[in-house]
């Protein structure tokens, strides 16, 4: 037998009954059109004419996009007071030792005159500038199986340091449910109160699974430091809808929460008399407390943001167009042509 039958015979397999060759280890993964890129795909050939048409189809769906919103929200009207500063007495020079000390009346009142007629629902909300709710500690400070379960009452592993006081577990415990807002505010036009309807403040689905109906408020604020609000101890935390609005912590340093709704229409030139307890502390953390009264349209509260962003990519997008098409008819060039290619212009470079 010839050397190559024998080298044929010993790389043919297991036929001979002789032991296999061992596999060699390898990273080298299984062969795939998916893993090679060699799916079918669509190349397109970005020529001037099909760039230039998409640059113009671009900014004629985006600028009426944002004049059409850039218009609702200039149609909302809105009321911003700021009264953190307005609201202490003029003769108190310790900002925080009168915010701190109980025995001084927080009571305070503002005038606010109607810009523009105001239809309901009129939306209130309070406004804290430089509060950091997205601070690590301060977001994981709670207990969500506590919200929700009656029998988690002493989950407080999660609350520190709002977790017990003298002893006994804080329903709802943590630093978010300790530190909700509690100024209060009131109302008055022509000498007739306007009500603020609080129902329905928060999200449903906040309400229905996330804050039982059968957990209670037990030893909240009782500890040596009051933080903020006291709650009802006879109303469960699904009811509590000022407490819900405020555990939805906010991402960004300033922001608004919604206190309620007035259901009266404004007409423009009426004075509005808001009486209001400015029992919050934002002086130890050098913030800002706002109130705004609000309307709204069909795409919500006023932000020019979203209105003035669609017309900015427009506007560049027929700009480029308009450049494109310049660079088009002043200095066209053939497609495909080698000569643009680096190596081929300076070749004595190479």
């Amino acid at each position: 037998m010839s050397s190559g039958q024998e080298a044929g015979s010993s790389s043919g397999g297991s036929g001979d009954g002789g032991a296999a060759a061992p596999r060699r280890n390898t990273r080298k993964p299984k062969y795939s059109k998916f893993t090679q890129q060699e799916l079918p795909a669509c190349k397109p050939i970005l020529t001037p004419k099909w760039v230039i048409s998409v640059f113009i189809l671009v900014g004629v769906i985006f600028v009426p996009i944002g004049l059409v919103s850039l218009k609702a929200s200039r149609k909302v009207v809105e009321i911003v007071d700021r009264y953190d500063d307005a609201c202490v007495p003029a003769n108190t020079t310790d900002k925080l030792a009168y915010i701190q000390n109980p025995t001084i009346s927080k009571n305070c009142r503002r005038t606010l005159k109607v810009p523009k007629d105001m239809d309901a629902p009129i939306f209130v909300y309070y406004q804290l500038d430089n509060f950091y709710q997205n601070h690590r500690r301060y977001v994981k400070s709670r207990s969500d199986a506590q919200l929700r379960d009656p029998k988690k009452a002493n989950d407080t592993s999660t609350c520190d340091p709002e977790g017990t006081a003298n002893g006994m577990a804080i329903v709802p415990c943590g630093l978010i449910a300790w530190s909700i807002f509690n100024d209060t505010y009131g109302f008055v036009r022509n000498s007739k109160n306007l009500p603020v309807d609080k129902k329905g403040i928060s999200w449903k689905s906040d309400r229905e699974h996330k804050f039982g109906r059968d957990v209670f408020p037990k030893n909240f604020q009782n500890g040596s430091l009051i933080g903020g609000k006291t709650l009802d101890p006879n109303k469960s935390l699904s009811e509590q809808e000022d407490l819900i609005v405020w555990m939805r912590t906010a991402a960004l340093p300033t922001f608004r929460k919604l206190y309620g709704r007035i259901h009266n229409d404004l007409k423009k030139g009426d004075t509005i008399t808001v009486t209001l307890e400015n029992n919050y502390n934002t002086y130890s953390f050098s913030g800002k407390k706002k109130l705004v009264l609000s309307t709204s349209t069909w795409l919500g509260g006023k932000n020019d943001f979203l209105g003035l962003a669609y017309l900015s990519v427009g506007g560049l997008c027929f700009f480029l167009a308009f450049a494109f098409t310049l660079l088009y008819l002043i200095k066209p060039r053939k497609m495909g042509d080698n000569n643009y290619l680096s190596w081929n212009r300076n070749p004595a470079g190479r």
